[in-house]
């Protein structure tokens, strides 16, 4: 007995657009999560990657329409127009098939959003689009709990080809988002501590340089001073210092005070200072006539 295909065509119709409508909604989640992940970050991949998503997510809503539009002609399932507008109340197997109207609804309102998403804002196109992954996992149980090939080999494994790379980049995803983030006031003080750090290490330095530069600093005029302490006169003799008076031994509660160090630039100078004045004055002192000897 041959069996006439013309008597259930708008069931092969409907079947075979319900079948690319999964393969295309799967391969623009697939698209949008691995922008979304930046895995695949190329200069110039990505504008192209948009304009693919773009045209895979209208073509998969137009295989919607013509599978859900197409079973108004089969005559067997009878779905009619509420059924097939209005979820859960079609006859047959009314869960899988109102699950699958929802996702159509789903698709056809985050599709089309990306056309008003300067109308309604980057932020919540942004929030609304993440939504379709829902679209998918929908997708996917209603094609299983509805599908006349749901127990095929070939759907199964088309099925988990498909799904695999989505719930890796979409757990890839979750994880990316979960990360904690570093808070503005850590980096902050972050950057400071690390500031603050350079910053005494380059004053160290600098205080090294300045010690190192006083130092040569004070042997230089010590140097300097040597030469002009052995031009004095042996006849002028520098006063000596006052003897200071012992000090009395302090008792246990007093506080010791201690002098602060004179430094040699100090003494140098001062040396200096009285070596000048003595060989002033001894240029500016008439010398005695010197009596000549009788011939």
């Amino acid at each position: 007995m041959r069996v006439d295909p013309t008597h259930y065509i708008w069931w092969l119709i409907s079947r075979s657009a319900g079948i690319v409508a999964l393969v295309l909604i799967s391969f623009s989640v697939l698209l949008g999560l691995t922008m979304a992940t930046k895995i695949l970050s190329r200069p110039g991949l990505t504008r192209k990657l948009v304009r693919l998503h773009e045209h895979v997510a209208l073509v998969a809503l137009a295989a919607i329409v013509v599978h859900g539009a197409t079973l108004l002609g089969d005559r067997w399932l009878n779905a009619g127009v509420r059924g097939l507008l209005v979820p859960f109340t079609m006859g047959y197997r009314p869960l899988y098939t109102g699950l699958g109207i929802v996702a159509a609804y789903l698709a056809a309102l985050l599709g089309l959003s990306f056309y008003l998403r300067r109308r309604i804002g980057t932020k919540l196109w942004r929030k609304l689009h993440r939504a379709t992954v829902v679209v998918w996992a929908l997708a996917i149980v209603h094609t299983i709990g509805a599908g006349t090939d749901a127990n095929t080999v070939w759907l199964r494994l088309t099925m988990l080809a498909m799904g695999a790379p989505i719930v890796f980049l979409f757990l890839v995803r979750l994880l990316h988002r979960a990360r904690p983030a570093v808070a503005p006031g850590r980096a902050v003080t972050a950057v400071s501590t690390a500031a603050g750090a350079a910053t005494a290490a380059g004053a160290a330095t600098d205080s090294g340089a300045a010690t190192d530069s006083g130092a040569a600093t004070d042997s230089g005029a010590a140097t300097a001073a040597g030469p002009a302490t052995d031009s004095v006169p042996p006849a002028v003799e520098l006063p000596a210092p006052a003897s200071r008076p012992p000090l009395a031994a302090p008792h246990a509660g007093a506080r010791r005070h201690v002098a602060p160090p004179v430094p040699a630039a100090g003494v140098a100078h001062a040396l200096r200072q009285h070596i000048d004045r003595d060989d002033h004055a001894r240029r500016v002192r008439p010398h005695a006539a010197i009596a000549e000897e009788p011939s």
